[in-house]
Parts: C-alpha cells; sequence; structure tokens
C-alpha cells in the first residue's frame, strides 16, 4: 500500500510539473507617448505598452517598470503600480508614466546636432512586469521612432 502511494503521489507531481510546460514570452511593443503635466526641468510622458501574450493561459501582473533609451542613450525611466492580467492568446494595454531629465534631454540634442539629419531614430525599451504567479516577468523591444518631416 505504500509503495502505490508513493508511486501515484510520484505521477501526480511529475504531471502538475508537465502542466506548467513552457511558456511563451510576452510580446511587448511601444504604443504611443502621451504628454503629461510636468515640473521643474523634467519633462513627462505616459508611455503606452502595448503586451501581447501568445500562451493558451492568462497571465497576471501587479507593476510595471521600464527604461527607454533612444539612439543609443538612456531618455527615460519610470514606474507603475497598475495591476491587472493579459488573457490567454490577447493583449492588453498598460500606462506607465516616465520621467526625461533635462540632462538627457540636453544628450539626445547634443548627439542630434552632431549627426546628419534623419527620419528615424532607433529605440530600446526595457523593463519587466511584476508580481504574476510565476513572478516577474521581463521584456525588451527594439523599433524605430519616426520623426516629423523638417521644414526647409
Amino acid at each position: 500500500m505504500p509503495r502505490l502511494l508513493v508511486t501515484l503521489l510520484s505521477i501526480l507531481v511529475l504531471a502538475g510539473c508537465a502542466s506548467l510546460g513552457q511558456q511563451e514570452p510576452l510580446r511587448v511593443d511601444l504604443a504611443g507617448l502621451d504628454p503629461m503635466p510636468s515640473e521643474g526641468m523634467e519633462m513627462r510622458f505616459a508611455v503606452k505598452l502595448r503586451v501581447l501574450n501568445p500562451n493558451d493561459r492568462a497571465v497576471g501582473y501587479d507593476g510595471v517598470a521600464l527604461n527607454l533609451e533612444v539612439n543609443g542613450q538612456p531618455l527615460a525611466y519610470g514606474v507603475s503600480d497598475e495591476r491587472g492580467e493579459v488573457p490567454r492568446f490577447g493583449e492588453t494595454v498598460i500606462s506607465v508614466p516616465v520621467t526625461i531629465s533635462a540632462f538627457s534631454m540636453f544628450r539626445q540634442a547634443w548627439g542630434l546636432s552632431s549627426k546628419a539629419p534623419r527620419q528615424s531614430l532607433p529605440y530600446r525599451l526595457s523593463g519587466k512586469l511584476g508580481g504574476g504567479p510565476f513572478g516577474v516577468e521581463r521584456f525588451n523591444a527594439e523599433g524605430e521612432l519616426s520623426l516629423p518631416p523638417l521644414v526647409r
């Protein structure tokens, strides 16, 4: 009887581990930047992140942190205590307030002035969604920010 009980428990544990399976990473894209009221020598924006879940189980989150680099230089950082859930095979948009310091603005302006005019700038977004059932879910995204045409 004890041997049968141990065997059944072992099978249940293995089945439970197998049901967790490998989860595909979430896809996070920059969906928008909306201006927010600023103070002093800083600018504030609401960064909108579109989070896509390619898995067959919902992913919960409790808190978001992100860093935004533009043209290879740090530009903005932000955190939010927003909580929610990305549905299975679904998507959601999360808004994160970010701050751009005067020094970061100066560094970007200096970098742009020393190069030939461009129509777009490369960006890199990195961060994490916190507090889900499997801990922190890290993300990275890259793309191009389109610039308005120069007036001549």
